[in-house]
């Protein structure tokens, strides 16, 4: 394969249209050629509608946009017309032009090995002096590179830095996670030491009310104890003060009271006289006759 400063190999293939097309005619330009493995696939399909996108950007900075493809002129015109291509599409039907430009040789997909063209895109001088090289072309972003490049903000050497730095936004947000995930870890071992650290100190303060409640409990209960025993002889047994003393229970229990004395002269009277018998009626008197 060709490098910068080399050469570019001359070349004349025929369009879509059957038109002849050569390196030759584009002298004093620069020329766009791209190499492109098959029409209408993918990979392909996305790579052409960018060059067709920036198609005016392009010819803005002074170039011409060349595609090459081993396909036929008309699998290139049926191609051409259904994404509305605006540049040639170069028939390489025996891939002498790809062969000499390096870009033939064994392919290799799903185990398969077959001969083909492999993506690849050259930047050629208006003086036929290739300016930079791209040897295995990614979709995504490439028109992008070749018209930074067309413009100089892209050199050769440029471009082969631009594509690490393309890679390392990946590897960029891996060690952002990396330095955050210890960052975390930290954070959540020294929570995990303070919260057990805290745990450690609040598992006494939680036993202390606990224990205080039990001694609390404890010394409460003999209270509650005596003085319910205080309670259970004062209800049981009579006040003090209601005891009669001696001389009045043997007075009370064994003796009667004394009867009140008469006088004398009452004690005579009643002496000296009988009682007078009590008159029986009239039901007694016939009862004692018969």
């Amino acid at each position: 394969m060709p490098q910068a400063g080399d050469q570019a190999p001359a070349f004349q293939l025929a369009d879509q249209d059957g038109n002849p097309v050569s390196l030759a005619q584009f002298a004093g330009r620069s020329v766009v050629l791209y190499f492109y493995p098959k029409d209408d696939t993918p990979g392909c399909t996305v790579e052409a509608c960018g060059f067709r996108d920036e198609h005016s950007a392009l010819e803005a900075a002074g170039a011409v946009v060349l595609g090459v493809s081993a396909d036929s002129t008309a699998s290139h015109r049926k191609f051409a017309t259904k994404y509305n291509l605006p540049f040639p599409l170069l028939a390489d039907v025996d891939h002498t032009v790809s062969e000499a430009y390096g870009v033939w040789g064994e392919k290799s997909l799903y185990g398969r090995k077959f001969l083909g063209i492999t993506r690849a895109t050259f930047l050629i001088g208006p003086d036929g002096v290739l300016k930079q090289v791209w040897p295995k072309v990614k979709v995504n972003g490439h028109v992008a590179e070749v018209l930074a490049a067309l413009k100089g903000e892209a050199p050769a050497a440029d471009s082969a830095v631009k594509k690490p730095a393309a890679k390392k936004a990946p590897t960029g947000k891996k060690v952002a996670a990396a330095k955050k995930a210890p960052a975390g870890k930290t954070v959540s071992g020294k929570s995990a030491a303070t919260s057990k650290a805290t745990a450690k100190k609040a598992a006494p303060a939680a036993k202390a009310p606990r224990a205080a409640k039990k001694a609390a409990t404890a010394k409460k209960a003999p209270v509650a104890k005596k003085s319910a025993a205080a309670k259970k002889p004062a209800a049981g047994k009579k006040p003090a003060p209601a005891k009669k003393p001696a001389a009045a229970k043997k007075a009370s229990a064994g003796k009667k009271p004394t009867p009140v004395k008469k006088p004398a002269a009452a004690k005579k009277a009643s002496a000296g006289k009988k009682p007078a018998p009590a008159k029986k009626s009239a039901a007694a008197k016939k009862a004692s006759r018969k």
